[in-house]
């Protein structure tokens, strides 16, 4: 299922709510670039890791294909103003080496670090940022969601080569996020060229890293450049390691499973119950060669779900809405085919909730009857000749766009059991790029969608009514509520990050007894398998990191490469490495 990457909103609400002269400016006199506190200073530049991709996208364009695999393959080559440090989260310069903010908080300057080049070795300036902005906005652009936070300001202001100026139309807690992490484009390289079909050619970069060797639907090569402008920053030691980043491209997580055992691939982060208890089994690893782990550490939970289109009937009611979540046994799902590995969804925002202050949201438990009753009160009556519901001349049949083989395996139960209660449940089963082209024109009933989650809330993207009707935006389902845009409307002035997450409890409670989603289950940590042939930070991972951070802290390390290689030759066993590894229990400032 897709994973939408979510920038962890940070501490840009406290740094704002200092502001108490005309204009405060940032960094504080006497800052000092540090090093990565995750990086080891073990760590060597060289060889190659070997990571899926998953199913190939349609564009490697992350403004116009809003996917996790594109965020990841785009941030690699092209930078942004500002970026964070791992640990505190605080903003940090980049592109620009400073920054200031007005006192009420509506104009934001960026002073652009000299050094800061593209890869033909022309400088940064402040036209690229002013076209990037231009280029996102423009409204022949398919670039959706990547609007929505932008459309807050005024064109920027280009007040000389190295400086630009953004002025908010309105305040907003997310406002130097919104601009400090726009990766930048250069001008010269894009300006002549329709921006919708910059889709796998990127010849210019600022990155660390460049576009390499692609084969269209097999694989494509991020190639480390020796050139980066930064790469002498305390910051960037021990920091993308590897000389090649290689993903390849499955249209079946089996298939790429099966490419990591025999070593194909290097890495191989697991999302499914079966294939973390049934096919990790066996000689490879029982002797370590390969490494079974789980990681714990800070990384925010998003969620999961099967997006309802409440645009066009059935969805646009309701209590069809909450009668399709009753009819799905997730219980028994997590039981028969995820090995009882996960915890079911009661919230859009699961880490807004503690032991402390738990979740008072309604876990809608199976309940066919419950259904029933919905959908009759909704007007759908039996049709005596097809045993199917039908209202007003239409029959209860409901396309589910997928995008997977698996998707089969886990709608069989639920087919039957609408059917039994009177649904027909069609799959539609597409590949990556058709599936982004029908959500992208709002061309399904229903379908499944899994989102990345940020450290701090914003729930306008996908959950604001004007969002809506947005094409390639994230308001997937069409919700819209008004209540739920008067809290939104509210959040946006708040610079305290409690009462703003008070909100969105708020709005999480609304939006669950509204059904757009029929929610399904998660888990609070990563699943990685791995060759033993790398090295690694003690924590493996970042704090806030998925598996992408391997990318980024991991080495290939040449005794650990050749120690696995002699112990396969020989089938001998290497020492393991641990199990679990917990965030807490491993880092030491």
């Amino acid at each position: 299922m897709p994973r939408r990457l979510a920038v962890p909103y940070v501490v840009c609400a406290l740094l704002l709510a200092r502001c108490a002269c005309a204009e405060e400016l940032f960094p504080k006199p006497g800052w000092q670039d540090e090093p990565n506190p995750f990086a080891s200073p073990d760590a060597v530049v060289g060889g190659e890791i070997s990571i899926s991709g998953h199913q190939y996208p349609k564009s490697f364009n992350y403004y116009l294909d809003n996917n996790s695999f594109s965020a990841e393959l785009f941030g690699a080559m092209y930078e942004t103003l500002l970026t964070r440090h791992p640990l505190t989260l605080e903003h940090k310069p980049w592109l620009a080496e400073r920054w200031s903010i007005s006192e009420d908080k509506k104009t934001f300057t960026f002073w652009l670090n000299k050094q800061a080049r593209w890869s033909d070795g022309r400088p940064v300036t402040a036209e690229d940022v002013q076209w990037t902005f231009d280029a996102i906005m423009s409204p022949t652009n398919l670039t959706g969601v990547h609007k929505v936070a932008l459309e807050r300001f005024e064109r920027p202001d280009v007040l000389d080569t190295q400086t630009v100026k953004f002025t908010a139309r309105q305040v907003h807690w997310e406002n130097l996020d919104a601009v400090g992490f726009m990766a930048i484009l250069p001008k010269h390289a894009y300006a002549d060229k329709d921006f919708n079909k910059i889709n796998f050619e990127f010849p210019v970069v600022s990155g660390l890293y460049r576009l390499g060797e692609v084969q269209e639907g097999v694989f494509a090569k991020l190639e480390r450049r020796a050139d980066w402008w930064a790469k002498d920053a305390p910051s960037s030691r021990g920091v993308g390691n590897f000389q090649t980043l290689k993903f390849k491209f499955f249209a079946a997580r089996e298939n790429a499973l099966e490419a990591f055992k025999k070593g194909l691939l290097d890495l191989f982060p697991i999302y499914t119950a079966r294939f973390w208890v049934e096919e990790t089994k066996g000689e490879k690893f029982k002797k370590n060669w390969i490494v079974k782990q789980k990681v714990y550490n800070y990384s925010p939970v998003g969620f999961q779900g099967f997006a309802m289109n409440a645009r066009r009937p059935p969805f646009d009611d309701g209590r069809v809405r909450r009668a399709m979540a009753h009819l799905l046994d997730r219980e028994q799902i997590n039981r028969t085919l995820m090995y009882d590995q996960y915890f079911m969804h009661r919230s859009y925002y699961e880490d807004l909730y503690t032991r402390e202050n738990p979740c008072p949201n309604e876990n809608i438990a199976f309940d066919p009857a419950k259904a029933r009753a919905l959908l009759k009160e909704a007007g759908w009556a039996a049709n005596p000749e097809t045993g199917l519901l039908a209202k007003d001349g239409r029959t209860l049949r409901v396309k589910f766009l997928a995008r997977g083989p698996d998707t089969q395996k886990y709608l069989a139960n639920y087919m039957e059991v609408l059917k039994d209660a009177g649904i027909e449940l069609k799959i539609d089963q597409k590949d990556w790029a058709s599936w982004v082209k029908d959500m992208d024109t709002f061309n399904f009933d229903m379908t499944w969608a899994a989102w990345g989650a940020g450290l701090f809330k914003d729930p306008e993207p996908m959950w604001l009514s004007k969002e809506a009707d947005r094409e390639g935006g994230n308001n997937y389902t069409g919700y819209r509520n008004a209540r739920v845009d008067e809290l939104i409307e509210q959040q946006k002035t708040i610079f305290d990050v409690e009462r703003r997450h008070a909100i969105c409890r708020e709005i999480d409670g609304i939006v669950c007894r509204d059904v757009p989603y029929v929610l399904l289950w998660n888990i609070n940590y990563t699943r990685l398998l791995y060759w033993n042939k790398f090295g690694m930070p003690r924590t493996v991972l970042s704090k806030y990191g998925t598996e992408e951070a391997a990318y980024w802290l991991w080495w290939l390390d040449e005794d650990s490469t050749a120690d696995l290689e002699d112990a396969m030759k020989e089938g001998k066993a290497l020492p393991p490495r641990p199990a679990e590894v917990r965030f807490d229990d491993v880092f030491k400032r």
